[in-house]
């Protein structure tokens, strides 16, 4: 929830992010990892190398596209099935352009990271649309 008092073109992915962020590593089972998103009730996932960088996003749409395929054993390394090089930004990225960056590449999410690609968080379409409700609500 946003409690900020400045304006909402200046709010930042970090001022945005869910933190702290939910990750899974590449080589989990799609089994364990639709187990984590529905016990997290989440809809997307970073996921991560041994050394905690960001190499892909694991999202319901995956695993849709896996169904409607029929393809995908649970058994199966998420690896096989993300989103390679997913949409990722700084915590400084403004609110605009965060926006920007889901509509240019059709996404619902986009991982903020470190200088060496950790996740810190995540940014989603409907934390956006949270603060523009909230500016509005402001006034």
């Amino acid at each position: 929830m946003l409690t900020s008092t400045k304006p909402f073109t200046t709010f930042t992915a970090r001022d945005l992010m869910s933190d702290p962020v939910v990750t899974i590593p590449q080589h989990l089972t799609l089994r364990a990892a639709a187990r984590l998103m529905a016990r997290e009730q989440i809809s997307g996932v970073p996921v991560v190398d041994a050394e905690g960088k960001c190499v892909g996003i694991l999202s319901a749409a995956d695993f849709l596209a896996l169904w409607a395929r029929g393809e995908g054993a649970g058994d199966e390394a998420v690896s096989r099935h993300m989103t390679a090089d997913p949409v990722t930004t700084s915590p400084a990225t403004p609110i605009t352009e965060l926006a920007r960056m889901m509509l240019d590449a059709h996404i619902h999410r986009v991982v903020v990271v470190d200088k060496e690609r950790r996740p810190l968080g995540v940014v989603s379409s409907t934390d956006v649309l949270a603060a523009v409700n909230y500016e509005g609500n402001r006034r």
